[in-house]
């Protein structure tokens, strides 16, 4: 098994929280052809494979959200 991995099944079903959340955001962007939403959404999906603890996910994660209200509080 590579080294690389982490099988915590804390953080595994942690992920599938903002994986969920980025869904609803990317399925409202593309329906309402909002571009901060849908690609707050893409990477509110694909960050949790590339955070190896539950503080970076947090912290990402409220980072994107940041971004993604930021953009849509200036009607970007």
């Amino acid at each position: 098994m590579p080294t690389g991995f982490d099988f915590d099944p804390t953080v595994l079903i942690v992920s599938l929280i903002p994986s969920g959340i980025g869904f609803v955001l990317f399925t409202y962007g593309k329906k309402m052809h909002r571009m901060p939403q849908l690609v707050g959404g893409i990477a509110l999906m694909v960050y949790p494979y590339f955070t190896p603890t539950l503080t970076s996910m947090t912290s990402v994660g409220m980072l994107i959200c940041a971004i993604v209200w930021f953009l849509v509080k200036l009607d970007f």
